[in-house]
């Protein structure tokens, strides 16, 4: 069931209210609009001895998105969703622009700086900032959740696959080698390492089979690097022939096998590096922070019957995953854009200049990104427009609404309704 954060007075979390409670509160001016994003009441008295439900806070980090959810392990119901959309690529490009830029300026023998040679140190712990954005983002929205929900718990999605499970099946004992989440773990790595089709023949869209390279007949064993992925006329034309025997009239497929057999998987390894860091963010909380595996999130939804989505993914993250209640809940949307630029200028594609920006941020008490109402009641332009803004040192703004870029609102017909914090909203 879908549910709205409120505090009271001093500022303390207390327990999420329904949107009707919501409502009624506001009605009887017992309480005022807190944040708009997300949505938050301040109640206009003191509670503190109020009783609160400790709410656990799951996070599935992602490349591109990040799914958060917040659970009552006791009752099981997802209070709040959202999906964190990471602006990795943008900083990627703005930093390689940005490169391209200054070598222009220095082979065109100007009076900027010679490279510098001596300055490539990184310290411990370094990471690109596309990454290091990712790990600030999620540090954001876990500062702010815990400042307007009672959270007591944390729960991440470590690693997308337990290494240690498919290297060696013992880790744990026989009946975690056995049981079916060991089986989900090698599945899913090796369906997105063998890119979902038949190593021997390419087909795809039919039901694969585990298939050992090096046949336990013949010695093999259940390592994950002696593992592919097959279909069923394959696996048994192969049967427990040897793979150099069974291709041996196609010698550039077997070298490929053989190759990316002892390949890892770049992008979980990539990503599996930023999530170590983002659990060091996580302990600083001082708040137990349980951590599980994708294999394991996959297991709990599709126990549940849920379907893909981030949030879900997030919401199913851990051992500690109850019956999850999710009616009615819709996610917020949220998208990083970032705190904008400090150019002091524009440049064409070419880095010649083409117009001057301003240093002043702030006009008229708004400044660009603004999310704001603005009801025009005469001119040509009368309606009502909701939007984030562009200012203007002359305090004509553009609102870009969802229905298009409305351009030359006075200052004077708008009001503040999220003040810019880097991240657009939808839902």
């Amino acid at each position: 069931m879908l549910r709205l954060t409120v505090i009271d007075s001093e500022k303390r979390p207390l327990d999420p209210i329904h949107p009707a409670t919501a409502r009624q509160l506001l009605r009887n001016k017992k309480a005022a609009v807190y944040r708009r994003f997300p949505f938050t009441l301040v109640l206009k008295e003191s509670r503190p001895e109020s009783p609160v439900s400790a709410l656990r806070l799951k996070i599935d980090p992602g490349a591109k998105h990040t799914g958060i959810a917040l659970v009552n392990d006791t009752t099981g119901e997802v209070v709040f969703a959202a999906e964190l959309k990471h602006r990795g690529f943008a900083i990627r490009d703005a930093l390689t622009s940005r490169r391209l830029l200054r070598r222009s300026r220095r082979n065109r023998k100007t009076r900027y700086r010679q490279p510098r040679l001596l300055n490539r140190t990184r310290p411990k712990g370094w990471l690109a900032p596309s990454l290091q954005s990712r790990i600030e983002n999620i540090k954001t929205w876990v500062d702010k959740l815990r400042k307007l929900s009672p959270i007591r718990a944390i729960s991440q999605e470590l690693v997308r696959f337990d290494m240690q499970l498919m290297r060696n099946p013992d880790i744990q004992g026989k009946e975690y080698q056995q049981g079916t989440l060991a089986g989900y773990e090698t599945r899913e790595f090796l369906l997105e390492k063998w890119n979902r089709q038949c190593a021997y023949c390419g087909v795809k869209d039919v039901p694969l089979q585990i298939e050992h390279i090096h046949t336990r007949a013949k010695g093999g064993s259940n390592s994950i690097t002696n593992l592919t992925l097959s279909c069923e006329k394959c696996n048994t034309k192969k049967g427990t022939k040897d793979i150099k025997e069974f291709l041996k009239k196609d010698q550039s497929r077997l070298e490929k096998i053989l190759k990316q057999a002892k390949r890892p998987l770049a992008d979980a390894a990539a990503v599996n590096t930023t999530r170590f860091a983002l659990l060091f963010v996580l302990k600083v909380t001082e708040l137990p922070v349980e951590t599980g595996s994708g294999g394991l999130t996959k297991f709990n939804r599709n126990q549940q019957n849920l379907e893909k989505t981030h949030w879900l993914d997030a919401a199913c993250v851990g051992s500690s995953t109850p019956t999850l209640n999710i009616k009615n809940v819709k996610p917020l949307l949220i998208t990083a854009n970032g705190h904008g630029t400090r150019q002091s200028c524009r440049t064409d594609k070419f880095g010649f200049t083409v117009r001057h920006c301003s240093r002043t941020k702030f006009h008229f008490g708004f400044q660009t990104g603004d999310i704001v109402k603005a009801i025009v009641t005469s001119g040509k332009k009368i309606g009502e427009y909701v939007g984030r803004i562009a200012t203007r040192a002359t305090g004509s703004f553009n609102v870009s609404t969802k229905n298009g870029l409305v351009q030359g609102i006075s200052y004077k017909y708008c009001k503040h309704i999220h003040k810019k914090d880097g991240y657009s909203y939808a839902t």
